[in-house]
């Protein structure tokens, strides 16, 4: 048992067309032929979208009744199964179910979205989320060029008491390491958080548990909308996140706004980088420091029916660790706009 690389994450929807457009039209994939398929009980189309080494397959049930339209009746848009590249396939489903996993689906041979042969087998993850293992007979994938270059990390919300033994899940099971752990206590709000890895480090899950005692608060929100735990963020990351932002806004793609007063405050968090911060304010884009460099990233605004899903771009300057450090001055810095506004707020 020894994963490497994310093969595809699977995005299921009863809309079809409009994640294709943006992926393809605002995003930059390369959106390759649709491709029909029956498993029996259900008829879905498939849509293999790539860029970098990011492959999003985007699946909609067409026909039938079976798990795709079981999942996007409870779940809406979401990611339901994060694939991962392994040498044996059968070896790894035959060991992640003999140390707890649940078997979903048999190994087999099959055809993948990007037409190559592979050996495939499905464990179940946390929630209604899943995991295929994904053996190719065919060699490695292809990369495409783009501003997008990889996934940097998959966000994964999970209810209140979930995180310790959803962790020692991926550990026991797919023999991954846990690199960090932080509690994030946010004015009222509080979230738990564990970051698991693969041991090539191509595989990193960022595990996310809310505080039940403390006020309810995004994440909280997430598991009321999607209807349990799942995928919340990709984040993708990009060489260049000055440049990736502005082209991206300009296709289409929305991305949430900082207030103001945080690149204020930033000159005092990360003075190393003061010559930048009025290039970071133009394109929103947040910043982190660890003990080893710096981190700039920016979340999408979700283009999703619940509004559950959404991305993240991301620039790693060296450093490790996943911006938490940004919670805490987006919320200094819309406590300060709201107590220094001369404009009354809203509860």
């Amino acid at each position: 048992m020894d994963p490497v690389g994310i093969d595809h994450v699977a995005l299921l929807t009863d809309r079809l067309d409009h994640v294709v457009e943006y992926f393809r039209d605002a995003m930059g994939f390369t959106a390759h032929p649709p491709v029909t398929s029956d498993d029996g009980t259900e008829q879905h189309t498939s849509v293999l979208l790539t860029q970098g080494r990011i492959r999003v397959v985007a699946k909609a049930p067409t026909a039938g009744r079976g798990r795709v339209s079981d999942y996007v009746a409870r779940h809406a848009d979401g990611v339901a199964d994060i694939a991962m590249g392994v040498e044996d396939a059968a070896g790894a489903f035959d060991t992640a179910v003999r140390r707890g996993a649940r078997a979903v689906t048999a190994p087999a041979e099959t055809r993948l979205a990007d037409g190559a042969r592979a050996v495939t087998a499905t464990v179940s993850g946390p929630g209604d989320l899943e995991h295929t293992f994904v053996q190719r007979l065919d060699g490695t994938a292809t990369v495409d060029d783009g501003l997008l270059k990889t996934i940097d990390h998959i966000a994964i919300c999970l209810p209140n008491g979930r995180l310790v033994p959803t962790t020692d899940f991926y550990v026991e099971v797919f023999g991954f390491q846990t690199i960090f752990e932080e509690l994030v206590e946010v004015g009222d709000q509080a979230i738990d958080s564990k970051v698991v890895q693969n041991n090539a480090g191509d595989i990193t899950f960022t595990l996310i548990e809310p505080d039940t005692t403390r006020s309810p608060g995004q994440i909280d929100r997430f598991l009321t909308d999607h209807r349990g735990a799942g995928v919340q963020h990709l984040a993708f990351l990009t060489d260049d996140i000055s440049v990736s932002v502005p082209r991206l806004s300009g296709q289409g793609v929305g991305f949430l706004q900082a207030p103001q007063s945080y690149y204020t405050m930033l000159a005092q968090r990360v003075p190393e980088l003061t010559g930048e911060i009025d290039t970071l304010r133009a394109v929103d884009v947040l910043v982190d420091r660890d003990h080893w460099g710096h981190l700039l990233q920016i979340f999408t605004q979700s283009p999703h029916t619940r509004g559950t899903l959404f991305y993240e771009l991301i620039e790693r300057r060296n450093a490790r660790t996943f911006g938490s450090g940004n919670v805490r001055a987006l919320y200094e810095a819309v406590e300060h706009d709201r107590v220094t506004s001369t404009v009354p707020q809203r509860s």
